[in-house]
């Protein structure tokens, strides 16, 4: 009776060693997977913005907005785009045109040549509007006139239009480009 009884207490304790070793291994890796992306976001920075992708790692997504022009059924005006790896990665893009359609009478949207990168997106936020969006899973770009449902990890603030609610809405046709 006293082998069974140390038999089990061996199988408890090595099941709940390897438990706690699987825990703890999980928590390792997700903090390295953490670091990477802080450095990855700072490697990427240096074409752009080097100081302050490094000196803010967990604020990355607003530090150093990006001026741009948009044209919007030819009617000229601005926008800024935030310094999220996706805002870097649309601004690589530049110029582009696209031709919008309407999205749940919320949106227009519009499909990039490419799907942008997803890594080290900042902090879900609920779009408002005049933000210019990227939806993950269908790779397409979303400009709000309307305020938008809550935040979702799909969806990425890129930035921000300055234009009427209502010249949104009836956008038929966008233009995106580097400010001079």
């Amino acid at each position: 009776m006293s082998t069974f009884a140390l038999r089990r207490a061996l199988t408890i304790t090595v099941t709940v060693g390897v438990l706690v070793l699987a825990a703890t291994a999980c928590s390792d890796d997700s903090s390295a997977e953490q670091t990477p992306s802080t450095t990855s976001a700072a490697s990427s920075a240096p074409g752009s913005t080097p100081a302050s992708a490094s000196a803010s790692p967990t604020g990355s997504d607003t530090s150093t907005p990006m001026d741009i022009r948009v044209t919007i059924d030819g009617q000229e005006g601005e926008a800024t785009l935030n310094d999220s790896p996706a805002a870097r990665d649309l601004a690589s893009l530049l110029p582009l045109t696209l031709d919008l359609e309407d999205f749940h009478g919320t949106e227009r949207i519009a499909d990039p040549p490419r799907k942008l990168t997803t890594e080290n997106a900042p902090e879900p936020q609920a779009p408002k509007t005049g933000d210019l969006t990227y939806y993950s899973p269908w790779g397409n770009l979303a400009i709000f006139y309307k305020d938008g449902p809550s935040a979702s990890s799909d969806l990425l603030v890129l930035g921000h239009i300055d234009a009427d609610a209502d010249q949104l809405a009836g956008a038929d046709r966008i233009t995106l480009k580097a400010a001079s």
